[in-house]
């Protein structure tokens, strides 16, 4: 079982389970909403509970996608994709130790230029 919360701890959520190994999105959209690079875990629906969902506020990102953040807070959390069966979870959300290590970048060729990916994990544009 792996726990996490917003900051003020409005929000919090189980998943049973291991995580998946996360991704770093460096698109314009994850870099504005999270204040640099998003990087979240897909998680099935069926493996995660969300206690205090009241306390989210749902923001529709794009057609396909919205957006999670603690009301009283403001801690991005959760990244939905609609009609899918897995939630994009924040890993900065969860409470060590996670398990696990990041499995990828994506969006890069939209990053921002004031830094360089030099981790060594893989890469797509």
């Amino acid at each position: 079982m792996h726990t996490g919360s917003c900051l003020c701890g409005t929000v919090t959520v189980e998943v049973e389970g291991e995580l998946p190994g996360p991704d770093a999105c460096h698109c314009s959209q994850c870099r504005k909403t999270s204040g640099h690079v998003w990087a979240s875990t897909d998680v099935p629906r069926s493996r995660v509970t969300i206690h205090g969902g009241e306390g989210v506020t749902w923001y529709r990102s794009s057609e396909k996608v919205r957006r999670g953040f603690c009301s009283t807070c403001g801690s991005a959390l959760f990244w939905d994709p609609l009609g899918q069966d897995y939630i994009g979870i924040a890993m900065g959300a969860f409470d060590p130790p996670t398990g696990t290590h990041l499995a990828i970048h994506v969006h890069v060729a939209d990053k921002s230029d004031y830094y360089d990916i030099t981790d060594g994990v893989p890469q797509k544009p």
